[in-house]
């Protein structure tokens, strides 16, 4: 049976969808801070292959976990700056690369720069709160990722090799 080319299309929407859905639930169940986070990270690792849902959830917990880390630590050198976030967004997506996390060298530097900026005098449990909530996201797409898809197409049979 043919499908139409949007299937594939409409299959990663769906399950970014009740992803995400299901992470805000989760996260207002539990009362955190920020289910946005939560939500970001459902989205953007969800893939229709669960192989790949889970290497870019890897990714996006490590980019994580390094650019909470490191925006703390300098928070507690520098001022909330603008050159000081310009300067922990560099060290941090830098740090990135030199450690094989080229896929998460933005989100490094983003999630740094936001916890140099806004979060400097509880860096540390921002950061924490944050990966919380990312990992819920994660753990949700991962799980949705291994529903069977509605319609297999041969793209989606290529993507799940």
């Amino acid at each position: 049976m043919k499908h139409s080319p949007l299937t594939p299309a409409l299959q990663l929407s769906l399950r970014a969808a009740v992803s995400a859905g299901l992470a805000v639930a989760i996260a207002r169940l539990l009362r955190f801070q920020s289910p946005l986070y939560a939500m970001i990270a459902a989205v953007i690792v969800s893939d229709l292959s669960p192989s790949k849902t889970q290497q870019l959830g890897l990714q996006r917990l490590a980019g994580s976990v390094l650019g909470a880390a490191v925006g703390a630590a300098i928070s507690h050198f520098l001022p909330p700056a603008a050159w000081a976030i310009g300067l922990s967004v560099l060290i941090a997506m830098f740090l990135s690369h030199l450690l094989h996390l080229q896929g998460a060298a933005k989100l490094t530097g983003y999630l740094c720069g936001i916890v140099v900026l806004g979060h400097s005098d509880h860096a540390w449990s921002y950061g924490l709160y944050r990966l919380i909530e990312t990992l819920l996201g994660i753990g949700m797409a991962v799980l949705v990722s291994f529903v069977p898809k509605l319609l297999h197409t041969d793209q989606t049979k290529r993507q799940d090799s």
